[in-house]
């Protein structure tokens, strides 16, 4: 098989390089025992929808999720990161409170102003994945604008 085993140090690299997991069309970066999540998007908003089908879909499969119920929201936040942390634990706490698996969601901002929603059934038994996101965090928060689009990521605690 030739060559020689990699050193510690680049095994201990080679270790610590968080990967990229892919599965659907959904992205997710490895944090311990939480989830970070990442949206992407031509415009913030775009962004923020993505990462809030990202954040469901650890719960469920958005694609079985029927569009029976819509809940609407609305928020003023003008910090466009904290405004990411914000929509998704709106989300996620309406999920809870009302009982409903979401699979399609929407967003708007006027100047600090965030007017969004979702919509989808209640909760049953063949959509459940079996791990529970209880909601965004801090950690690792960025929403950023790069050449291709927008990008928006955090880690939610599981």
């Amino acid at each position: 098989m030739g060559g020689k085993p990699p050193s510690g140090h680049e095994q201990s690299l080679a270790m610590n390089a968080p990967p990229i997991l892919k599965p659907g069309n959904n992205e997710y970066f490895e944090h311990d025992a939480d989830i970070g999540v990442v949206g992407r998007g031509a415009t913030v908003e775009e962004s923020f929808e993505a990462a809030a089908r990202a954040t469901f879909a650890v719960m469920s499969d958005l694609d079985a999720v029927r569009q029976v119920e819509t809940v609407n929201l609305d928020f003023e936040e003008a910090d466009i990161e904290l405004a990411l942390v914000r929509w998704l634990n709106l989300l996620l706490a309406l999920s809870h409170e009302r009982g409903l698996a979401f699979g399609r969601f929407w967003i708007e901002r006027d100047g600090v102003h965030w007017r969004g929603g979702a919509s989808g059934e209640p909760w049953r038994r063949d959509l459940e994945r079996g791990t529970e996101v209880k909601g965004a965090t801090l950690t690792m928060l960025e929403v950023k604008k790069s050449a291709t689009g927008w990008e928006a990521r955090c880690v939610v605690d599981v």
